[in-house]
């Protein structure tokens, strides 16, 4: 299915100097002392397992004893630029338990486990190859989601959080089942919620291993929320169904929750919540909104070919002509989220006059 959808691998785009401005100018480029390159240089690797004794596409790396007390330092003072104020005093107290590599995937990022020896607790962060669409849908994700993000750029390299929650696949597998009829309503909404978020804002490949499930216990039930871990595919296929996640047959069992769970009307309901949502984010941030979009129009992150289908399959699916005319992925990207914004406002509007 995936085959049909998606290109079998979408390159990486360089950051050109306009994305590095913004960077800059929002605190996101800052000098670190590694760069993804240096961490390629493990002399051996062992699989990593997952509890059930499976391979999870990720091997631990080592590294020459010569290199390995150079690299942690490195990592250890990334761990504070992008927690702390970046100085020395914590370092003695922090220790790199493990390095670990994705052998699966566009990305191919590193997963550094940093724990602190005073309390025990540990953390992760990721060191990936900078990609400018990636970029782009990690700071989309910052401006436009109910979630902040934090993330660093330095020339050739990023750096980016470790996102919290249980992974999709295992969740929908291993959780799903034992949840009760409330709680299977309530994420039933949460999944058309996110669907329609990756929709408007063209995140793409939102497949049950790219996002996680994160249950937050409130008094006597559980919350659920459901957010996106992985950005790479933000406006680059053609395809709209691409960034449509109901549509990805590792998703099937979402779907099925919503169709047993919600009737067509409370759909609809939760769709136009999620897009008002939405036009309030860009509303409250559209200085820094305008300029991110402003960065993309004028970028290359994709295919003329893919730009053309994809503008073809949103005229078809709002009737707005002014996706035709869109030439660049920012554009169409900035036409979708005006679409959202002026309904938004129309509608405000209309309520305003009837209440005169």
């Amino acid at each position: 299915m995936e085959e049909k959808l998606m290109s079998k691998k979408k390159p990486s785009f360089a950051v050109n100097e306009r994305l590095n401005r913004y960077l800059a100018k929002y605190n996101r480029n800052t000098k670190i002392p590694v760069f993804y390159d240096d961490l390629l240089r493990f002399s051996g690797s062992v699989v990593v397992y997952d509890q059930h004794d499976e391979d999870t596409f990720w091997v631990r790396c080592y590294y020459p004893d010569f290199e390995r007390e150079e690299i942690d330092n490195s990592l250890k003072q990334v761990y504070t630029i992008m927690h702390s104020d970046g100085s020395d005093d914590s370092l003695e107290f922090l220790t790199v338990d493990a390095i670990d590599y994705c052998t699966f995937g566009n990305s191919k990022p590193f997963r550094i486990k940093v724990r602190n020896i005073l309390n025990d607790s540990f953390t992760y962060f990721y060191v990936k190859k900078a990609d400018a669409s990636r970029i782009y849908g990690l700071e989309f994700e910052h401006l436009l989601s109910p979630h902040r993000i934090n993330f660093l750029v330095y020339k050739d390299t990023l750096i980016e959080e470790h996102i919290a929650g249980i992974p999709g696949d295992v969740f929908i597998e291993d959780h799903l089942p034992l949840c009760d009829n409330r709680a299977q309503t309530q994420i039933a909404k949460q999944f058309v919620k996110f669907n329609e978020r990756c929709t408007v804002r063209l995140l793409g490949d939102m497949r049950s291993y790219n996002y996680v499930v994160i249950p937050t216990h409130d008094f006597d039930h559980v919350e659920y929320q459901i957010r996106a871990i992985d950005f790479d595919q933000q406006c680059f296929e053609g395809n709209l169904k691409v960034y449509r996640p109901q549509f990805f047959k590792e998703n099937l069992k979402m779907v099925q929750l919503v169709q047993e769970k919600l009737q067509e009307s409370s759909i609809e309901q939760y769709r136009k919540e999620e897009r008002s949502l939405l036009a309030k984010r860009i509303i409250n941030t559209r200085p820094r909104y305008k300029e991110l979009l402003r960065c993309m129009i004028n970028d290359h992150v994709s295919t003329q070919a893919n730009v053309k289908s994809l503008r073809k399959d949103l005229y078809k699916y709002t009737n707005d002509m002014k996706f035709k005319r869109a030439s660049t992925m920012g554009q169409i990207l900035r036409t979708a989220l005006d679409f959202v914004r002026r309904n938004y406002e129309d509608v405000n509007m209309k309520r305003l006059l009837e209440s005169s």
